[in-house]
């Protein structure tokens, strides 16, 4: 959530700072601003869109070599354009630019009102930045000084860039719980909260650690703790290229991302999977695979999207690995008293490798002595730093809020684990494994005959896109696909839409189901096929329609339903990944003809990096 972009150098920084704001739009998109400084600073920010903001500055004063600029998702303060970032202190001593949450603003705030300062913004970030002016001028001390003195005051997560008025040719950045990158260039430094504004300037970055300061000038940077502890920068470089964050031809990055999954899973498993398909290795998992064979218990944790990757894994791990298997929200697990072992194995699964909740999740299963796994997509994010081992997916840049190819890869890489697990304790015959692995290097070619369809959801989705309510049923496998189907539905299109397992709509659901009402049935053919007929014949009854996903030559619900979306055969643990795309690009389409923002749905930000 909220993007954050500086640049202190040679070169102007104002165009720098509005493209990479437009590349970190999908972060935060409430408002956004720049201040740049030449001498003199000049501050816009602006309710509204990165357009809007240009629109509003217009032919006005943009020159300067340092700048700082950010795009807001609201958590203090209504979108507009007092709480819009950057935010100045009092006496314009301080401009600062934040992501997170300061969870003890209030109490700072009233303290600063005794001592004589007032706010414009309903914002944590103007508490922030007048508390490092308080003390900077009562203090009498550096810029920098000011700056460590009043982060080891607050309680929270933050992200921040700063501007010392006094100190012009500066970027002083500092990171807890909120991520921050540093990209290195010749006499010249680029600053965000991912790598996405970076990459066309550079490939050599620094991933800022948790209480890390930089203090960033045009031919130097200096990285300490917030206890004045010198650092030596761990300089990476980057793999991304800038093809991967450009839509290519595409009208939305949304519908770029369902059609890379071909290749996101491909390269996914590329690597991983021997040439004579007889083995699975996950490198990164070698060190704790003992562990992992012996574990009495497999607790996985995520939160959205990612949630629902994990309920695949645990049908996964529990029929092909038989360990028992619990899936948690990040958010509740944090807030209640789990019971963790330290024999437990925790697996952590998040696409940005940021999600707040999940991190805290890690934490305390670390706290208990647990191994803690991480399976993420973001080279250098935070949950691979602080697990003990992990996988990464090879899903690629995923800019569209909604996520689609980095569900598909997460679903790829606990397949291949769960495989490994059967094998390696003989839960499985190596006919079986033999068996996931053919129908795993398989899926790339099956999706590619699905895509083609694509015509035929758009047609379907035409017919349904002002229904208010959906309704998504799934059995086994499927039900994880009916709960990310509906997701994605009223995620990008405002529709109210439901998963349940089919056989639960009879305690409940089956209330709602009349002739306004669509209810989308996956129903590929596995052991529970004859059971899903009859939860579609349930609905029919009723005069429910029925859109369902089904085998390529189904014949039978062909006949029962109103539509039918085939995808090819595929062994029951694999039609997952097969099953989801149907409903990925139904969902779609109904956003883009309902006029929704695809790639930015209200409310919405790609990386939740605060409660």
């Amino acid at each position: 959530m909220c993007g954050i972009v500086g640049y202190i150098g040679t070169k102007q920084a104002y165009p720098i700072l509005i493209k990479g704001l437009k590349r970190l739009e999908y972060r935060g998109y409430d408002s956004s601003g720049v201040a740049i400084s030449n001498g003199k600073t000049n501050i816009y920010k602006q309710k509204g869109k990165v357009s809007d903001l240009e629109a509003f500055i217009g032919d006005g004063n943009t020159s300067g070599t340092v700048g700082i600029g950010h795009t807001r998702w609201a958590t203090h303060g209504e979108p507009n354009n007092e709480n819009a970032h950057p935010h100045a202190s009092e006496n314009g001593k301080f401009i600062v630019i934040h992501n997170g949450i300061i969870e003890n603003y209030s109490r700072i705030k009233q303290r600063l009102i005794t001592r004589g300062y007032t706010f414009k913004s309903e914002t944590d970030t103007e508490v922030l930045a007048n508390l490092i002016e308080y003390i900077y001028i009562k203090g009498k001390v550096s810029a920098e000084i000011a700056v460590r003195l009043a982060l080891s005051k607050v309680i929270g997560a933050y992200g921040i860039v700063i501007i010392a008025i006094d100190e012009p040719d500066k970027l002083i950045a500092a990171r807890k719980g909120s991520p921050l990158v540093i990209g290195i260039g010749d006499g010249e430094y680029f600053i965000a909260s991912d790598a996405t504004p970076i990459i066309e300037y550079t490939k050599s970055v620094i991933y800022l650690n948790n209480d890390n300061v930089a203090i960033i000038k045009r031919n130097e940077l200096t990285l300490k703790t917030l206890q004045n502890d010198k650092l030596e920068p761990n300089i990476q470089k980057l793999t991304m290229n800038i093809g991967a964050i450009e839509k290519n031809g595409y009208e939305h990055f949304m519908l770029k991302e369902i059609f890379e999954q071909p290749r996101s899973i491909s390269d996914t498993f590329r690597g991983r999977i021997a040439a004579d398909l007889s083995e699975v290795r996950l490198g990164g998992l070698l060190d704790v695979l003992p562990k992992l064979v012996n574990a009495k218990r497999i607790i996985i944790i995520a939160c959205g999207t990612s949630w629902h990757a994990g309920l695949v894994g645990e049908y996964l791990i529990e029929e092909f690995a038989r360990i028992p298997v619990e899936v948690e929200y990040g958010s509740e697990f944090r807030y209640r008293k789990p019971i963790i072992y330290k024999d437990d194995i925790v697996i952590a699964i998040s696409q940005s490798g940021e999600t707040a909740d999940t991190l805290a999740a890690i934490n305390i299963a670390k706290e208990a002595g647990a191994t803690v796994i991480g399976v993420c997509n973001v080279v250098g994010s935070s949950i691979p730093r602080e697990t003990h081992a992990g996988v990464y997916t090879h899903a690629g840049p995923e800019i569209g809020v909604a996520s689609t190819k980095a569900f598909t890869a997460q679903v790829t890489v606990l397949t291949m684990l769960a495989a490994i697990l059967g094998k390696e304790r003989k839960t499985i015959t190596d006919a079986q494994y033999g068996k996931m692995i053919e129908e795993l290097i398989d899926v790339p070619n099956k999706i590619e005959e699905i895509l083609k369809q694509d015509d035929l959801f758009e047609k379907i989705a035409a017919l349904y896109k002002d229904k208010a309510n959906f309704l998504y049923l799934g059995r086994g496998y499927l039900f994880p696909v009916a709960l990310e189907g509906a997701l994605k539905l009223k995620e990008i299109s405002y529709i109210h839409a439901e998963g349940y397992p089919a056989a639960e709509m009879k305690h409940g659901p089956i209330a709602l189901i009349d002739e306004n009402m669509p209810v989308v049935v996956i129903a590929t053919k596995d052991e529970s096929y004859d059971k899903i007929v009859t939860n579609i014949q349930e609905v029919k009854a009723r005069n429910g329609i029925v859109i369902a996903v089904v085998t390529k030559g189904d014949t039978v619900i062909k006949d029962m339903a109103d539509h039918v979306l085939e995808v090819p055969e595929s062994h029951k643990a694999i039609a997952t990944l097969l099953s989801v795309v149907p409903l990925q690009l139904l969902s779609y389409h109904i956003a883009v003809m309902r006029g929704c923002n695809v790639d930015q749905p209200r409310n919405l930000a790609k990386s939740v990096t605060v409660e």
